[in-house]
């Protein structure tokens, strides 16, 4: 609610209208930009203490060009992967209030990719299993490639061989 106030949109309208509250609330605000990265001890404190992380936990992202700032670089573990009876503050996201998110969070979400997903088989085998019935596919095809495959049919039977049934030219009555 904070941010809420530091908007200066009257509480009115945000009493009764949920579409600008959540407008509101979802918009990128510029005091949570990541400010540069921090060069000295202080500025290392003070991004510490603003994304609320321990100074011994924080660690920023390298500054390699890739513009994340000060911003800390957290364990990449998906939302599925969370406890779920957990009592969350934003149960939906599996997340709590002040949580700084991943950078990654478009992609960790519960209903995209589970990067901590743990498989029943071993990559090799899966990979060997999907080349290997592509393959099988491939190979059919080029086996019977040259076998064409069709309904057989005779010539139409008519009574009367030899007979005119129809004809197309004009009648001449």
């Amino acid at each position: 609610m904070n941010s809420l106030v530091k908007t200066r949109i009257p509480q009115s309208w945000l009493k009764n209208n949920a579409v600008l509250l959540t407008a509101v609330r979802n918009h990128w605000n510029k005091d949570y930009k990541p400010a540069p990265f921090p060069k000295t001890e202080e500025e290392k404190i003070a991004a510490a203490e603003k994304y609320g992380i321990p100074l011994a936990e924080y660690k920023p992202y390298p500054d390699d060009g890739q513009g994340y700032g000060d911003y800390p670089e957290l364990p990449l573990q998906s939302a599925e992967s969370k406890d779920p009876f957990y009592p969350w503050d934003n149960p939906e996201l599996k997340r709590n209030f002040n949580e700084p998110l991943h950078v990654e969070f478009d992609l960790v979400r519960e209903d995209r990719y589970d990067v901590n997903a743990k498989f029943r088989k071993p990559m090799w085998y899966l990979w060997l299993q999907f080349l290997g019935t592509i393959a099988g596919f491939y190979g059919l095809y080029f086996l019977f490639e040259n076998v064409k495959m069709f309904q057989a049919t005779l010539p139409k039977q008519y009574p009367g061989q030899g007979k005119k049934h129809y004809t197309f030219e004009e009648n001449d009555e």
